[in-house]
């Protein structure tokens, strides 16, 4: 997908530098034409002959560099690149960005450019949480800059929370979204995502794990090959990805009635929420007090099973549905697969590290009705995405 495509990779300086070094393996062994451009402190942790040797390009690195300029210049820099991506994106850049300064070869090149631009945040999350630095980088991002967010995980400087460089595989999935062709145009999607929740009273509520982070990630992946995308979200913290309309739903039934409404006029419905099947038969009109009993009864009903009704009301339309098991992952989902009249169903064991619930990750099967089964290494979800909309391109097209 990056065949014949034009990089450059903006390194600054941070501990997650050398991440940009697999990530650079990552882009030419895509078939990209890396230029890249390090920082002063950048070369305080990776050299640039590390860059050099993986490009086979020289390392840009002086602003007033005369050999440099005669032979490709920053503005030339700016000129050539299909997308410009910095990664790790430090405060400092993204605060330089933000307010329209250029002191070096970096930020300056990075003025000059009309290629998309995407930013790969890393840092302590103290700086990630500080107001200056998130008005800065949602400036950015109102003006049509790119973002892809840090991880939680441990960082260098010994704290833990959000602050650590994405996974270069989901930066190599970003990349390739962006610079990918919008083969989706005119497909009307339905996607859901995120949980459901069935009150017991006003402060209390059954439900399960669910982020929404794959269902998002099919929304926005989607809508930037060209989809016409509709969100059915049950409650989550994630942003609505650009170009897609959101509608926000509580209960399994609101989701029943939101889905079967949209779906009349969808061609591909991707069901990625994890729906509640039960909810209480009453749901008390004030908190439910601690009584005397050791025990508290809830009494259970069954809710609407909305992939089986789109099943039966699917007419011409594509049908994708999720199976988040944790015994007899195949079994399962080819039942699924089957009585529910589906096309396609994604099939993962969310006790597997890497595959379960509010993770960045998946490691998914896809289950086809004529019995194939294809099994995806572990991957990014915006990957996982990709993946899926791939068949489900192939599929429109062959018209099955």
């Amino acid at each position: 997908m990056l065949q014949g495509k034009t990089i450059i990779l903006g390194v600054t300086g941070g501990i997650a530098a050398y991440k940009a070094v697999e990530l650079l393996r990552l882009y030419v062994k895509a078939g990209a034409e890396v230029h890249v451009i390090m920082t002063e402190s950048a070369r305080e942790f990776v050299t640039p002959l590390t860059f050099q040797a993986l490009s086979g390009n020289p390392v840009h690195t002086e602003l007033f560099n005369l050999y440099q300029e005669q032979e490709i210049g920053h503005i030339s820099l700016a000129d050539r690149a299909d997308l410009f991506i910095i990664a790790p994106a430090t405060a400092n850049l993204i605060g330089k960005a933000a307010n329209g300064l250029a002191d070096d070869l970096l930020s300056t090149t990075l003025m000059a450019t009309k290629a998309p631009v995407l930013l790969v945040p890393a840092m302590n999350v103290n700086m990630y949480e500080n107001p200056i630095y998130q008005e800065n980088q949602q400036k950015l991002v109102d003006l049509g800059y790119h973002l892809l967010e840090p991880v939680v995980g441990e960082l260098a400087c010994g704290w833990e929370g959000k602050g650590k460089l994405a996974p270069v595989d989901a930066i190599l999935a970003e990349t390739e979204l962006l610079l990918a062709e919008r083969d989706m145009e005119g497909c009307r999607l339905l996607v859901t995502a995120g949980p459901t929740r069935e009150e017991i009273d006003p402060v209390r509520y059954l439900s399960n794990y669910s982020s929404g982070k794959m269902g998002y990630a099919i929304a926005a992946v989607a809508a930037r090959r060209g989809a016409r995308v509709t969100l059915i979200s049950g409650p989550c913290t994630l942003s609505v990805p650009p170009g897609v309309e959101r509608v926000l739903v509580t209960s399994a039934l609101d989701m029943h009635g939101a889905v079967m409404e949209a779906a009349d006029t969808a061609d591909v419905v991707i069901k990625a929420a994890a729906v509640a099947d039960y909810r209480p038969v009453n749901r008390a009109p004030q908190k439910v007090k601690k009584g005397d009993g050791e025990q508290l009864t809830l009494t259970l009903t069954r809710n609407p099973d909305i992939l089986a009704d789109l099943g039966t009301e699917k007419g011409g339309r594509l049908l994708v549905g999720f199976a988040a098991e944790t015994d007899d992952l195949l079994k399962h989902a080819g039942e699924k697969l089957q009585n529910k009249n589906l096309d396609l169903i994604v099939a993962n064991d969310v006790t597997c590290e890497g595959a379960g619930f509010d993770v960045e990750t998946n490691i998914v099967r896809f289950l086809y009705p004529d019995g194939r089964i294809e099994a995806l290494e572990q991957m990014s979800k915006v990957a996982v995405a990709g993946e899926l909309l791939d068949r489900i391109r192939d599929m429109r097209q062959r018209g099955s």
